[in-house]
């Protein structure tokens, strides 16, 4: 029996959304950080300066750290909580205060940066370069102990002071301010007590030892995200060992020479880290790899300066360390001038609609403090939205069916006259105003929508450890209920998520999705062919395994996309006086099922 229009489209849609699915499954492992390998540290940055500075050109070194006993400074703010160590100025010791490790309550605080001496070494330090004829030995380097020279504890009401001497007089400070929030100001000054000038250059560096957990999922970009003049870059930790060897530097380095406006850093999933220098002001941008020790640092590195005898040179800077929140980063674009700072958000390559659905889905939540009644309630505007083109769609399938024994007739009297058939059909569409493709452009629509979804969930750090209700404690998590112990009922756990039997380990809403997309299948009945009425029964529940262990969240939109198309579909097709007869196709299928067995 030959496949008709209608079901070749519905065929089409089929494979289309399963490839949509099938995207979104190839991720990688985590990479393991060997916590027994031996502490390093980068030193100052380099510069490559205007023309006669060829002193500050020479190659940043790399040193073992010397075993030091230096002392800190506590940072204490509404949201963050560390310490500053004057071994080098480090801003090495930082946890968030609004967030944990697991969604207990009583878990620990989420820590962004780690000492030299942790597992994960990942820091952040300011300093001068020499240039001109200045000794290396007359700059601070990131092994220089500072003192404290004001303050105690550094907070938003109360900046400190570091301060250090060269052996011939050049006295260098650090004021040290932070926000309510994530960014801290650094303001570095060099008085030259001399009798002659000095050049030198001012610089920014993060430094983070080994590739980090988790920074090999294919959905999302982790690794070094930079903005230059407008233009936003992204590296990947994968690919800065391939950057190009830059023996000057004595490392693998991409460098870009931003004139007005920019900032570079890491980007985690949720967390980021970012050198943002003065606006307006000039400065060069490095990414490096140091392949030795498995290095990856970024730096800002600004024009090299005269500091003149008697006089004082300063410069003012910021560091941003901390959560990617959406409302928080986009003030520090609209209102501190960070240019393109909230694309510091991994938004992908749909950001048109990924954009608006979060703001859409940020304002939802605002209003009703509930991600899960959010992610519905956005189901419902968007599905309101393609109404239109909806309500085309399935008036147009019913007036397929209505013509259904037309078509049949015109297939018997064609025969096997394709060019008849084909021109019959056509005017039959006609004259009956039908379109069998029509079918298709809502699940089409779909798909840049539920990449768009898939993206918000996945990476803005608003679902994390958002709840919906009772089990659903973390809507960026797989539903954590399992059938395998009856969804709790019964004493034992649930397979890891790396085992085997991890993928039979089906949660309430993933069971729910197949449900939903079984009850949407039996609007219609099944098709006679028995390939595609094969295809059409094993669908809902192959799509079922596939989403288990997705987000909660996307299971969650995609049942209620299901539930509200299933509605609509229902209504409109009962206006056009073809009422679909569920139940009888539900008992129709078993009824078919029973007959094949016997």
């Amino acid at each position: 029996m030959k496949m008709d229009d209608q079901n070749k489209n519905v065929i089409l849609a089929i494979v289309l959304s399963s490839l949509v699915m099938f995207g979104w499954l190839f991720l990688a492992p985590a990479p393991v950080v060997d916590p027994n390998a031996s502490p390093t540290t980068t030193s100052e940055a380099s510069i490559t300066p205007p023309s006669g500075d060829a002193a500050a050109a020479s190659p940043a070194t790399l040193e073992v750290a010397p075993l030091q006993t230096a002392g800190s400074v506590e940072i204490d703010t509404p949201r963050l909580v560390g310490s500053i160590s004057l071994l080098g100025g480090r801003f090495d010791n930082l946890s968030l205060k609004d967030y944990r490790a697991t969604t207990d309550p009583t878990s620990d605080l989420e820590q962004l940066l780690f000492s030299e001496t942790s597992a994960t070494p990942y820091y952040a330090l300011y300093g001068w370069g020499p240039a001109g004829s200045l000794a290396p030995s007359e700059v601070p380097n990131n092994n220089t102990i500072w003192s404290l020279d004001q303050g105690n504890v550094l907070t938003p009401e109360t900046p400190i002071t570091l301060k250090w001497q060269s052996p011939n007089g050049l006295i260098f400070r650090r004021e040290l301010a932070v926000d309510e929030d994530y960014l801290f100001s650094v303001t570095q000054s060099v008085e030259n007590t001399g009798a002659t000038d000095v050049r030198l250059y001012p610089y920014g560096l993060i430094a983070r030892h080994g590739e980090p957990d988790g920074a090999k999922l294919f959905i999302l970009h982790e690794g070094v995200v930079r903005m230059s003049d407008g233009e936003l870059e992204e590296i990947d930790y994968s690919k800065m060992p391939k950057m190009d060897e830059n023996p000057a530097e004595g490392a693998l380095t991409n460098i870009q020479d931003v004139e007005t406006n920019g900032w570079v850093g890491f980007t985690d999933k949720y967390w980021m880290t970012s050198l943002v220098p003065e606006n307006g002001q000039a400065f060069t941008s490095v990414a490096k790899y140091i392949e030795s020790r498995e290095i990856y640092t970024t730096e800002t590195r600004l024009p090299v300066v005269t500091a003149a005898a008697g006089a004082t040179v300063t410069t003012t800077s910021e560091l941003f360390a901390g959560a990617k929140e959406w409302e928080t980063i986009r003030t520090y674009q609209n209102e501190g001038g960070i240019e393109g700072f909230v694309d510091s958000i991994d938004w992908g390559m749909f950001f048109f609609f990924t954009k608006p659905i979060f703001w859409l889905l940020h304002t939802l939540n605002a209003m009703i403090g509930n991600m899960g009644w959010s992610i519905i309630g956005l189901t419902l505007i968007i599905k309101a939205l393609l109404l239109p083109l909806a309500y085309k769609s399935f008036v147009s399938m019913a007036k397929m069916k209505k013509i259904q024994p037309q078509m049949e007739e015109i297939k018997e009297k064609a025969g096997d006259d394709k060019q008849k058939l084909q021109k019959d059909m056509m005017a039959l569409y006609k004259k009956e105003g039908a379109n069998p493709a029509s079918g298709c452009l809502p699940i089409l629509m779909q798909i840049p929508i539920f990449f768009s979804l898939y993206k918000v969930i996945a990476v803005t750090i608003e679902l994390r450890h958002a709840p919906w209700i009772f089990w659903i404690e973390d809507l960026a998590t797989p539903d954590p209920s399992s059938i395998l112990n009856l969804f709790g009922l019964l004493p034992w756990g649930v397979p890891a998520a790396d085992s085997i039997f991890a993928l039979v380990s089906l949660g309430i809403l993933p069971i729910a999705l197949g449900v939903s997309m079984y009850l949407q299948q039996k609007l219609n009945p099944a098709p006679t062919d028995p390939t595609q009425a094969m295809i059409f029964a094993w669908m809902p529940w192959i799509f079922m395994f596939m989403l288990g262990s997705f987000a909660s969240g996307l299971v969650l939109y995609w049942i209620a996309n299901n539930m509200i198309t299933f509605t609509q579909q229902y209504l409109i097709m009962s206006s056009q006086g073809v009422k679909p007869n569920v139940l009888g196709n539900i008992k129709g299928s078993f009824s078919k099922k029973k007959a094949e067995d016997s």
